[in-house]
């Protein structure tokens, strides 16, 4: 068994694209547009074979946005990068492109070496060895 997709709702499905598309090498299909719905998505296709389906629909209400808050439900997505040196230049690459990267690089207590970053819509996104 693996995990064939995750999905995100989205305020600027564009900008979202672009972030996956630049920092994970993320490959998209066409636009798919729903106008009765007010549905629009794009499925990103990683290197290992997962997904990510970015969607928006006007009717679908945001979460506060605030990085010092969790909430119930999904709390990240966690990307391997494969390497130490490959986490620490992406978290760089990340900072000087002006995303917030809320932690790391660190080890953490269980052994793993990660930063965590937020996406252009305040997503948490890890990334690991």
């Amino acid at each position: 068994m693996k995990i064939e997709h995750i999905a995100i709702w989205c305020e600027d499905l564009e900008k979202m694209k672009s972030f996956y598309e630049t920092f994970f090498n993320a490959k998209s299909n066409n636009k798919y547009e729903n106008p009765k719905k007010g549905f629009s998505s794009y499925f990103l296709s990683l290197s290992e074979g997962a997904r990510i389906e970015l969607m928006k629909m006007d009717s679908v209400e945001t979460l506060p946005k605030d990085v010092q808050k969790q909430f119930t439900g999904m709390a990240h997505v966690a990307f391997s990068l494969g390497s130490v040196e490959k986490v620490e230049a992406l978290t760089e690459s990340f900072a000087s492109n002006g995303f917030e990267v809320i932690s790391g690089p660190r080890w953490t207590g269980d052994g793993y070496y990660e930063s965590e970053i937020l996406d252009p819509e305040g997503n948490r996104v890890e990334i690991t060895t």
